[in-house]
């Protein structure tokens, strides 16, 4: 029988266990899914906007996985330093499958970056998300949005436009999501008027998905500003009829938001295009008050190049969205320029040679492209070179049950019962608050709520 584990509990992880006890060509196969957190789902739980219940549902999809009577869930169990290092995971397993996405943001690189009140859009998600890192990392976010009346969202894909969405959206509106309460008092005293959501490229090439953009232009006393001139500066605005139809339909919603006169709303979001960051500077209380954008030109190539006019936007809050990168796991080789783990078809490679028994699926394996349906193939891709590595990965010994190996090396894994009892106490948190479900936000209150009884 083979053991198998899957590292990570998103998408790519998920599914790989689904293509794993679902084949018929190696029968009764066995799939442990880890996860460094206590609970499963990764960036669908942590990374969809809680106002999206539509994507958010996809959680079901994946607990019918973890529920399959050969996919057993274990979190609380980290891989790498300080933890379980993989080469000493494989000895508990015949095969281990890596999917633990792309973690890292993308930096601007431009000076300023790092003043108060610049940050990367994935902790201000992980912020309202509940994510318990975000209570950890840089310090509580209690004061993301405090006294901010102009934000600036550097970037124009979907978790641009989430971010920007997120910062006009009322708190009555966000009542009845999973938000954390301290997130939702928050946002509910904000003074944010303005956001812009800048791009160095134009809107042909922009990133957001049509349905994501139209949503700004349905949000509530809001309304959404672009500027003509800077849409004519595209080359393919004027004829969007070459362009992939995802991006010419982004065209039209935004020729009609241009075309648009003012409505004179309390709040305003800004698409800007053809601007790339040149420095962030700081306000008379020392954290940031503007970012100066150069603005760029088409360089007829797909490009851009700078102009050397400059324009300098008010902000008080500065979230930069261009991009993510995987973090190298120590003992696992590593591709510093790609962000990636090197590989053929999944398969691991070390020192160009195929390494038994581990593999790879998702954002680690080829880069952050693609949406949460990419991975469902990307992931039986990477099964399949699993599958007929199969004889020789089960002719190697290990435990008949790998658990007892993992509190051997002192991790005390959260199973789907304490998940299950982490999903009663938000239940009954939400209740207490008379809301639906609220997450909870810390790592003690997770762990604590896990080892609930019922």
């Amino acid at each position: 029988m083979l053991q198998v584990a899957v590292v990570g509990s998103g998408p790519s992880g998920v599914y790989a266990a689904q293509s794993l006890v679902q084949q018929d060509r190696v029968p009764g196969v066995r799939v442990d899914v880890l996860d460094r957190l206590p609970c499963p789902y990764g960036l669908v739980r942590y990374g969809v906007a809680p106002d999206h219940e539509k994507i958010k549902s996809l959680q079901n999809t994946l607990r019918a996985v973890l529920e399959h009577e050969r996919v057993r869930f274990l979190g609380s169990v980290e891989i790498g330093p300080g933890a379980l290092p993989p080469a000493r995971l494989l000895g508990l397993y015949h095969a281990v499958v890596y999917c633990v996405g792309a973690a890292a943001d993308r930096r601007l690189g431009v000076p300023g970056e790092d003043l108060p009140g610049s940050y990367s859009a994935t902790e201000f998600v992980s912020w309202y998300s509940a994510h318990p890192d975000a209570m950890t990392d840089r310090g509580a976010r209690v004061g993301f949005i405090k006294d901010v009346e102009s934000a600036v969202v550097i970037g124009v894909g979907n978790v641009a436009v989430d971010v920007a969405r997120m910062l006009v959206r009322g708190a009555t509106e966000l009542l009845p999501t999973d938000m954390p309460d301290a997130a939702l008092g928050v946002l509910a005293d904000s003074r944010v008027r303005e956001v812009s959501v800048v791009g160095r490229r134009g809107p042909s090439q922009a990133r957001f998905t049509t349905k994501e953009l139209r949503e700004l232009g349905a949000l509530p006393d809001t309304e959404v500003v672009v500027d003509p001139a800077e849409l004519a500066l595209d080359p393919a605005y004027g004829d969007p009829s070459g362009l992939p139809a995802a991006s010419r339909r982004n065209v039209e919603v935004l020729r009609g938001w241009a075309d648009r006169p003012p409505q004179g709303l309390a709040r305003r979001i800004r698409l800007r295009f053809f601007l790339r960051p040149a420095s962030l500077t700081a306000g008379a209380q020392g954290q940031v008050g503007a970012v100066r954008f150069e603005r760029t030109l088409p360089d007829g190539r797909g490009g851009v190049t700078g102009s050397g006019q400059y324009e300098d936007v008010p902000a008080q809050l500065v979230l930069r969205s261009v991009g993510y990168r995987g973090v190298p796991i120590e003992g696992l080789p590593f591709d510093a320029d790609r962000g990636t783990v090197p590989h053929a078809a999944g398969r691991v490679l070390r020192e160009g040679a195929a390494s038994p028994g581990e593999y790879v699926a998702g954002w680690i394996k080829r880069g952050p492209t693609g949406v949460i349906g990419t991975n469902r193939p990307c992931s039986k891709e990477t099964v399949t070179s699993l599958l007929d590595d199969a004889p020789a990965l089960a002719a190697r010994q290990v435990a008949a049950d790998p658990l007892a190996g993992l509190r051997a090396a002192g991790l005390r894994p959260v199973e789907w019962p304490g998940w299950l009892a982490i999903e009663r106490a938000e239940a009954e948190l939400g209740h207490t608050l008379g809301r639906g479900v609220v997450k909870i936000p810390d790592w003690e209150g997770l762990r604590a709520a896990a080892t609930r009884t019922p």
